[in-house]
């Protein structure tokens, strides 16, 4: 029986989760949920007093937050190595998780917000003051993952969660007009990513409603 996944394609915390399940080779059901009346859909609030997805259903097992959720898709394919075992190497893919969930993540998303998704639904003018202090807080907080990532290919050495919640911040960058021009290594580090199968699939309904 296929895992049931509730899922809005434009939450950048649903992206994340398609992508490390695709990864995996897992296959999901999805059932699609309208991110303006998540709040109110009595369906999602029996599984997720929030209201919020994503939401993953496994039989009578119900789980919600994306990094909980893909740290339990991990747990299905141990072999693929996604979230170490290895204790140091897993404490430093749970300390990029964390990062990019209360420090990069919240600044890139809001100036993405702001810039791409407020003209495209029409929900008011961009806040520039606001775009001004979250921009100036995501280019210091690149530089941190400049410096983190140095010369490796991925965040912990070998690709795991941490690098599919990191690259969840990045996917309205381009119509953001955020520059990595300043981030060779985060630059070279996202397209990597970007090229891989699981993201281009994971991205995919994304890029056909918001045309990126």
């Amino acid at each position: 029986m296929a895992l049931k996944l509730y899922n809005a394609d434009l939450s950048p915390n649903c992206l994340r989760v398609r992508a490390v399940a695709f990864e995996l080779g897992i296959e999901l059901e999805m059932i699609e949920i309208k991110l303006a009346t998540a709040g109110s859909n009595d369906t999602l609030r029996a599984l997720n007093p929030n209201g919020k997805v994503p939401v993953l259903v496994d039989e009578d097992f119900v789980l919600w937050e994306s990094r909980a959720i893909n740290n339990y898709l991990c747990s299905k394919r141990p072999d693929r190595n996604l979230l170490p075992l290895e204790s140091r190497a897993r404490a430093l893919v749970e300390q990029w998780s964390f990062w990019q969930s209360i420090h990069l993540g919240p600044a890139m998303q809001t100036v993405g917000f702001e810039r791409v998704v407020k003209p495209h639904f029409e929900l008011g003018a961009p806040d520039q003051a606001l775009i001004d202090t979250k921009l100036t807080e995501a280019y210091k907080f690149l530089q941190v993952f400049e410096e983190g990532l140095g010369r490796r290919a991925w965040i912990v050495d070998e690709l795991s969660v941490a690098d599919f919640a990191l690259a969840s911040t990045f996917m309205y960058r381009k119509p953001a007009a955020i520059s990595l021009t300043k981030f060779p290594a985060v630059d070279a580090w996202i397209q990597r990513l970007e090229a891989r199968d699981s993201w281009r699939r994971a991205v995919a309904p994304l890029v056909d409603r918001m045309g990126l």
